[in-house]
């Protein structure tokens, strides 16, 4: 038996195979360390991801409380706000379409700032009439005029109080109109670039509002909103017209039907997006030339008030000086 277990032990293919096995464990033990990596640099890499998500948690659960806050004293104020336009049955008398599509276009989405536009046209009439009855009555403002132009200074204060919250919402939304306009041909460009890379129009548009942020909050907000209701309306011709309807751009509003047909008709996006951005940059360089063109005519009257009698003055003033130092001589 032991002459056996000798002969095995001495046996060429045993040593061969004992040698193999001795090499392989060999390899793997000095092998797995060097993939594995250093273990104390996993350890501080996981204790760092750990960190990071504790902070994002903690930051979510901070604004998820400060957005409940305010929501909350939102939702109080609106409530007292829509009992009252509820009550007198505001909407029918003083909401009709072009105030509802004002109101988008300034950016005001939703029910709660339509009734606090009707309650501040309800109440900024009797605050106007208030203050200028105490202004003119109690502090002795144009004391010198008669009564019915104390009257009638009132009544206009009521009529600006009334149609304060209109003039509100129409500068907010000229200026939001001018802040989508000037950046809306960068922003074509970026769609064009990104619809040509190979991109879906929805995946577009969410790079382009990440992209265009920094030049328009305004455009980045309305492409957002635009890149939701393509993922959740059904037709997404609404989600196009809604986009058109709220910014009120005609280039807008063409960029909207090119893209309806293109996906109706199946016709290339990017070479009708390359076409509108061409138009879109030319649309703008003629605004400005327009803008340039009527700049003379804008500044004949403040040359004629200001700038000539100076000029007048100048040419003319040594000469008066001399003939009245000659006539005095």
């Amino acid at each position: 038996m032991s002459d056996q277990v000798v002969k095995a032990f001495i046996d060429p293919a045993f040593l061969i195979a004992l040698l193999v096995a001795i090499a392989v464990f060999a390899t793997v033990f000095t092998v797995i360390p060097a993939f594995s990596g250093d273990p104390m640099k996993a350890r501080m890499k996981a204790v760092a991801l750990e960190r990071d998500e504790l902070r994002a948690k903690q930051r979510a659960r901070l604004a998820a409380e400060s957005d409940r806050r305010r929501k909350g004293l939102r939702e109080e104020q609106s409530i007292g706000m829509r009992a009252i336009v509820d009550r007198l049955d505001l909407r029918r008398a003083l909401v009709d379409e072009g105030t509802l599509t004002k109101l988008k276009t300034a950016g005001f989405r939703g029910q709660n700032p339509l009734t606090r536009f009707l309650f501040f046209r309800l109440v900024l009439p009797f605050a106007g009439l208030a203050l200028a009855a105490v202004m003119i009555f109690g502090l002795g403002y144009i004391p010198d005029q008669p009564i019915y132009v104390k009257g009638l200074v009132c009544v206009f204060a009521a009529y600006g109080g009334f149609y304060a919250p209109i003039v509100f919402v129409n500068n907010r939304a000229a200026k939001r109109k001018k802040s989508i306009q000037r950046a809306w041909p960068d922003a074509l460009d970026l769609l064009l670039i990104c619809v040509e890379s190979g991109m879906s129009v929805e995946a577009a548009f969410r790079r382009v509002s990440e992209e265009i942020g920094m030049q328009s909050v305004e455009l980045a907000e309305e492409l957002v909103l635009t890149n939701a209701e393509l993922s959740f309306l059904q037709d997404r011709k609404v989600a196009y017209d809604n986009l058109a309807g709220r910014t009120g751009l005609d280039t807008v509003k063409s960029v909207a039907q090119a893209l309806v047909q293109a996906e109706r008709y199946g016709t290339p996006v990017a070479q009708a997006l390359r076409v509108l951005a061409q138009e879109s940059r030319e649309m703008r360089m003629n605004e400005a030339e327009k803008k340039a063109a009527a700049l003379p005519p804008k500044l004949t009257v403040p040359m004629i008030l200001f700038f000539l009698p100076v000029l007048f003055a100048v040419i003319l003033g040594p000469a008066i000086m001399q003939a009245l130092a000659l006539q005095s001589g």
